[in-house]
C-alpha cells in the first residue's frame, strides 16, 4: 500500500506530519481531489481552463498535479477542522519519479507543479490572496459533511457565529454521556466486578487504616487548636463519600499534618466554627477548580517551592508538639514564638512527661522498622517451617502498621493505672465529647465572647486560607495517588472533584479540612485495599470508637500524642532533596531556601506564595531575555549573509531586548549585508513585540538594508501584519531564500551603481 505523508512547508523546529493511505477503512472521512472533467468540479473559468489544458491556472507549466491525480487520492484524515493547514503531499518515490507539491502558498505563486521559475514572485505578498489554488475546492469529501478544500476568509466568517453553538452543544452530549458518568462516578466502574476477594481485602485494609487514623485524628486536632473530638468528626464521612467519587483505591481521606497547621494559623484562635466554615470553603473552591478544570494552577507549584513549603511544615508541626513532650502549657501557636517561650519556660519541664514523650518517639521509630526484618520464607521453601515464618512475617507488618495505636493504648492504659493510685504524672488529653455529631449545614455565623462574625467577617478573618488550603490539599492529594498509581493515569480533574465534595460533606459533621494523607495512604497499599470501599470500613471504625470509647480517650497522655505526630512528619522534610538540586540547576535552591525561610519567619500560605512569586520572576526573567544566536552564512549563489536565530516566542517583556539584539546583529553584518532572522522557535508573538519588529522594519528600509524573515508560522506572520509594516518580506522553504537573497543582492548593486 503506497503511503503519503503530508508536511506542512511553513512549518519549523517540529514537524508535523500525516500518513494517509490510497485505500483507508471505511469508517474514516476520505477525501478526494477532484476530477476536472466533471462540470459540477469546476467552480470557476480558471479552473476550466485548467481541465482542458492539463496546466496551472497561475504558472504556465504542465500540471504534474492533474497528471497524476489517480495516483495520489489520499485519506486526509483530520477530525472537526475548518481548514486542512498541511500544505505539501510528499508522495513516496516509489510510486512517482518526482515529489509532488499539493497546494503550497508560495509568495503570491503557485507550485502547483514542482518545476522551478514562477513568474509571479514578489516581495511582501502573502499568496492568501492571489492563490486560487490555496482557496479553490481542491479537496472534495466522499464520505463526511466536512467540506472540501480550504474555507474562504467569508465562509469561516459565516461559520464563526454558530462555531460556539456547536462547540457548546459537543461539550453539553459529552457531559451526558455514559462514558463521563462513569468517569465522574468511579463506584459505578468497579461495583459491577466488585468480588468476595476484593471485600476481604477491603475489610483488612479499612480496619488497619482506622486503627492508624484514630490516633492521629486526636493527635491533629491538637495541631490544629480544635478539641480532640473534631479530629475525629473529620475522618468518617470523607471516607464514605470518597468512596463513591473517589479514583484512587490507596488515597485515605481524613484530617492532615498540612491541614491541621494550615487551619491553625488562620483560626486565630476564634473556635471551631471558623475550622468547620474553612472547610465548606475549600470544598467549595476545590469542586469548583476540578469543574473549571483548573488543575494547572498546580504547575504553578515548582518542586523546588514545594520540597521548601514542605519541610518547614514539617518543622513547625514538630516544634509545635515539643511542648507537650516536655509538658509546658504556653500562649503562642508559630515557629519562632515556639522556641521563645520554650526557652522562657524551659524550667517548668514536667519530668515524667518528657520521659514519656522520649521513650514513645524512639519506640514507635524502632516499631517502622519492624516490619523491614527478614523473617519471609525463601522462594520455593514449603512446610510447617515456611508457613511459621510467613506467619511471623505477617505480624510483624501487622504490629509495625499499628504501632501507634498500640503506643497510645499503652499509655493511656499507664496513665490509668496511676489515676487509679491517686496519682498524675502525666498532663492528660481530658474529656473528649462522646456521641456522634449532628448533621446540620456549616455555620455561616459565629459567636466569640461578646462579638457576633457575620459571614462576611469569618471569610475576611480565614483570608487566604480559603484558596491556599484547599490548593495544597489538592497539590498533597495528587501527589499521593501519583506515589501509589503504578504508572496508571491519574485523573487530576476528578480527584479535585471528589477532594472538593469530601470538604463540602465533612462540613456538615463539623470536620476541618480533609486530604489525602501520605502516611495513612502507604498502610493502605501495604494492607492490600482493592477499591476504595476501603473507606467505609476505615468510617465505621471511627463512628463506633466515637460513639463508645471516647470516654477512655480522657486516659491519654498528651505527650504520647505528640510523639505520634513527631514520629510521623520526621520523614516529612525533604532536606535530603537539596543535594540533587544543586548538581541538577544551582539556581533552583534559590527558591527552595526562599520558600523554606519564609514559612518559618513568617505564615506558611505566604512563604509558599512567596516562593511561588519568586519563580513566576525567574519565568519572566527567561521570557523577557531570549536567546539571540547570531552567525555568519554564504547562501548556495555566493551571498553573505547574517542569520540571527530567536530562541523563543515574543513577549512585550523581550521585545526591546530582542530588537536591540538584533540591531547588534546588522551592524556586525560586512557592507550591509541582509540579516535574515531564522523564526524557527518563535511560536508567536504579542501587539508589543509586533510594535518592535515594525520598528526594526522601519529602520532597515531606511539604511537600505535587507530584512528577511525565515520559517515564520502563519499565526506569527498574522500578528506581524496587523501592525501594517512598510513592508514584510518572508519565506517558508531555503530555495525561496536563495531567490529573496539573490534579488536582494542585484536590487543593492543595482543602487550603488545609479549614478547621483
Amino acid at each position: 500500500m503506497t503511503k503519503y505523508k503530508l508536511n506542512n512547508t511553513v512549518r519549523s523546529g517540529s514537524e508535523v506530519t500525516l500518513t494517509a493511505f490510497i485505500i483507508g477503512n471505511k469508517d474514516e472521512k476520505h477525501y478526494k481531489l477532484p476530477d476536472p472533467n466533471q462540470n459540477d468540479n469546476m467552480s470557476s473559468e480558471s479552473n476550466r481552463n485548467l481541465a482542458a489544458a492539463k496546466t496551472c491556472h497561475v504558472c504556465p507549466h504542465s500540471c504534474e498535479f492533474l497528471q497524476q491525480r489517480e495516483r495520489i487520492e489520499a485519506s486526509l484524515v483530520k477530525q472537526e477542522c475548518d481548514k486542512f493547514g498541511l500544505n505539501e503531499l510528499k508522495v513516496d518515490k516509489t510510486s512517482l519519479d518526482r515529489n509532488v507539491c499539493l497546494c503550497e502558498k508560495y509568495n503570491g505563486g503557485c507550485k502547483l507543479c514542482p518545476k522551478p521559475g514562477v513568474p509571479t514572485l514578489s516581495y511582501g505578498l502573502d499568496g492568501k490572496e492571489s492563490c486560487l489554488a490555496c482557496h479553490g475546492n481542491h479537496y472534495v469529501a466522499t464520505n463526511g459533511p466536512y467540506g472540501g478544500g480550504f474555507p474562504s476568509k467569508a465562509d469561516s466568517e459565516s461559520s464563526s457565529g454558530s462555531g460556539w453553538r456547536r462547540d457548546a452543544a459537543r461539550r453539553a452530549r459529552a457531559c451526558c454521556s455514559t462514558k463521563s458518568l462513569l468517569r465522574r462516578v468511579p463506584i459505578l466502574s468497579w461495583l459491577p466486578k466488585y468480588s468476595f476477594r476484593n471485600g476481604i481485602s477491603d475489610i483488612i485494609a479499612g480496619i488497619t487504616v482506622g486503627l492508624t487514623v484514630i490516633p492521629q485524628a486526636i493527635a491533629y486536632a491538637g495541631v490544629a487548636g480544635l478539641p480532640p473530638q473534631y479530629g475525629l468528626y473529620s475522618s468518617f464521612m470523607a471516607c464514605f463519600v470518597y468512596t463513591v467519587f473517589g479514583s484512587v483505591k490507596d488515597s485515605a481521606i481524613g484530617p492532615t499534618a498540612i491541614a491541621a497547621i494550615l487551619t491553625r494559623e488562620n483560626l486565630h484562635g476564634l473556635g471551631p466554627e471558623f475550622a468547620v466554615l474553612l472547610a465548606f470553603l475549600s470544598g467549595c473552591v476545590e469542586l469548583v477548580m476540578g469543574i473549571l478544570q483548573l488543575g494547572f494552577l498546580i504547575d504553578f507549584i515548582s518542586g523546588p517551592v514545594s520540597v521548601g513549603f514542605t519541610s518547614a511544615a514539617a518543622i513547625i508541626i514538630a516544634t509545635t508538639q515539643v511542648k507537650d513532650i516536655l509538658g509546658l502549657s504556653f500562649p503562642g501557636g508559630k515557629f519562632l514564638q515556639v522556641w521563645s517561650g520554650m526557652y522562657e519556660h524551659i524550667g517548668e519541664t514536667r519530668l515524667w512527661d518528657a520521659v514519656l514523650g522520649i521513650s514513645c518517639i524512639v519506640v514507635l521509630l524502632l516499631l517502622r522498622k519492624v516490619k523491614d526484618i527478614k523473617v519471609s520464607p525463601a522462594e520455593g521453601e514449603e512446610g510447617g517451617w515456611a508457613r511459621a515464618r510467613g506467619a511471623a512475617a505477617q505480624a510483624l507488618w501487622f504490629l509495625s502498621t499499628t504501632r501507634n495505636i498500640l503506643v497510645v493504648l499503652v499509655c493511656a492504659a499507664l496513665a490509668y493505672y496511676f489515676d487509679t493510685q491517686q496519682q498524675a504524672p502525666f498532663v492528660l488529653t481530658g474529656e473528649v465529647k462522646s456521641g456522634l455529631p449532628q448533621l446540620k449545614p456549616p455555620p455561616f455565623s459565629a459567636t466569640v465572647g461578646n462579638h457576633t462574625y457575620s459571614f462576611v467577617e469569618m471569610t475576611s478573618t480565614l483570608g487566604s486560607a480559603i484558596f491556599v488550603v484547599p490548593l495544597l490539599s489538592i497539590l498533597e492529594n495528587i501527589a499521593l495517588a501519583k506515589v501509589f498509581s503504578e504508572g496508571k493515569y491519574i485523573d487530576a480533574t476528578q480527584e479535585m472533584v471528589a477532594l472538593g465534595v469530601c470538604n463540602i460533606a465533612s462540613s456538615l459533621v463539623d470536620s476541618m479540612p480533609v486530604s489525602g494523607a501520605l502516611s495513612r495512604g502507604a498502610v493502605n497499599h501495604a494492607a492490600g485495599v482493592a477499591t476504595t470501599a476501603g473507606g467505609l470500613y476505615t468510617g465505621a471504625l471511627v463512628l463506633l470508637s466515637l460513639q463508645y470509647f471516647t470516654p477512655y480517650f480522657f486516659y491519654i497522655p498528651k505527650a504520647s500524642l505528640a510523639a505520634v505526630i513527631i514520629a510521623a512528619v520526621v520523614f516529612m522534610m525533604e532536606l535530603h532533596v537539596f543535594k540533587p538540586i544543586w548538581r541538577t540547576k544551582k539556581l533552583d535552591i534559590i527558591p527552595a531556601v526562599v520558600t523554606f525561610g519564609a514559612c518559618l519567619v513568617t505564615r506558611l500560605e505566604l512563604g509558599i506564595v512567596i516562593g511561588i512569586a519568586l519563580n513566576l520572576v525567574f519565568l519572566l526573567y527567561a521570557s523577557a531575555r531570549p536567546a539571540v544566536k547570531v552567525t555568519h552564512a554564504i547562501s548556495r549563489d555566493g551571498i553573505s549573509h547574517v542569520v540571527a536565530t530567536v530562541d523563543r516566542a515574543l513577549s512585550f517583556p523581550s521585545a526591546e531586548y530582542v530588537r536591540r539584539a538584533l540591531r547588534k546583529a546588522a551592524a556586525s553584518a560586512p557592507a550591509a549585508a541582509p540579516l535574515v532572522i531564522d523564526a524557527t522557535h518563535v511560536q508567536a508573538a504579542d501587539f508589543t513585540a509586533a510594535k518592535g519588529i515594525k520598528s526594526l522594519i522601519e529602520d532597515f528600509h531606511e539604511r537600505g538594508q535587507t530584512l528577511i524573515f525565515y520559517n515564520v508560522k502563519p499565526s506569527l506572520a498574522g500578528v506581524l501584519r496587523g501592525v501594517r509594516p512598510r513592508e514584510f518580506v518572508h519565506c517558508a522553504t531555503r530555495a525561496e531564500l536563495d531567490r529573496l537573497l539573490l534579488r536582494a543582492h542585484a536590487h543593492t548593486h543595482a543602487t550603488h551603481a545609479t549614478p547621483t
